[in-house]
């Protein structure tokens, strides 16, 4: 297997989403994610941009095969198979929520793993995707208010961690990003 050590473009991230046979709905979705998370690396010293853009782009991937929690190994896999850059493929298994311990993959019948984000451009992209609902962006407000209704007290608990983190290193509430 050969590993890319080039990101690809924003244009080539379209197409393998749409060749691996995601809807123009995730597309979109993804298109916004990736917006959301640039807006928020940028005003992050040390994050790789480009890394984030891409990242935001394909971090779906996976709903080419399903719409459940699976879709970030589903996409992780596929991201894989296409020779992605390792850093890339990071992004796309641990974005789910804040992410997700060894015990809660064990509960929601995923393969083992600690699906955590453990990287800068990983918490960005995973918090970026928790920032849009569909489309749109929204306060971290809204995500935490459906969770906290499902009884998902460890996810709102990181959710919130993370989102009080890295607008600590953005030195703005992130909120403010969605409030233009």
């Amino acid at each position: 297997m050969i590993t890319l050590t080039k990101l690809p473009s924003e244009k080539e991230c379209i197409r393998i989403l749409k060749d691996a046979g995601c809807d123009s709905d995730v597309v979109k979705h993804c298109k916004a994610v990736s917006d959301m998370a640039v807006l928020i690396a940028e005003k992050i010293e040390g994050a790789n941009i480009k890394l984030v853009r891409v990242g935001g782009l394909l971090h779906d991937l996976g709903r080419a095969e399903t719409h459940g929690i699976a879709h970030a190994i589903k996409g992780a896999k596929l991201a894989e198979k296409l020779n992605l850059p390792e850093d890339v493929i990071g992004i796309i298994r641990n974005h789910i929520g804040a992410g997700l311990t060894l015990e809660e993959s064990f509960e929601l019948g995923l393969p083992d793993g600690d699906y955590m984000p453990e990287t800068l451009e990983q918490k960005i992209v995973a918090h970026a995707d928790n920032m849009i609902d569909y489309f749109k962006p929204v306060p971290i407000s809204n995500i935490i208010t459906k969770l906290s209704a499902r009884g998902q007290s460890r996810a709102v608990e990181r959710i919130t961690k993370l989102h009080e983190e890295l607008s600590k290193l953005a030195g703005v509430n992130l909120d403010k990003l969605v409030e233009k």
